[in-house]
């Protein structure tokens, strides 16, 4: 996975870069191509908000989240904890969706030995 970290209005460390890299890395998916992590500060009349936007790059939809807290690692954290709440979901719906092949085979080679006529997808799905 390719992780490109912005920082807007500051220079982020080597330690800060490094921890949104490990957190990063912990994020189960083989189909993620890129995370983009954005790191800025609140306005001046709130200095206690650092900001932190990760946007996933994934096939399908992106998943993005935005969160802020008092510092950027516990933003980063919880990022982190909602991306892989929503790739868990999205996994548990990919997998619920699929149909097991061999049940579909066998309705298969059932209806064609009962019978010639054409076989619905409705029908062997369900």
């Amino acid at each position: 996975m390719d992780i490109i970290i912005q920082s807007l209005g500051f220079t982020a460390g080597t330690y800060l870069e490094d921890f949104i890299r490990a957190k990063l890395s912990t994020l189960k998916g083989d189909r993620i191509v890129r995370a983009n992590v954005i790191l800025y500060k609140g306005p001046a009349s709130e200095p206690a908000n650092d900001y932190c936007e990760i946007r996933l790059e994934v096939p399908g939809n992106d998943p993005f989240v935005k969160k802020h807290s008092p510092h950027f690692e516990t933003s980063v954290n919880e990022c982190v904890e909602v991306l892989s709440h929503t790739l868990h979901k999205a996994k548990e719906r990919a997998t619920h969706r699929q149909a097991d092949p061999a049940i579909i085979q066998d309705i298969l080679l059932d209806a064609e030995l009962s019978s010639d006529e054409d076989v619905e997808l409705e029908d062997v799905v369900r």
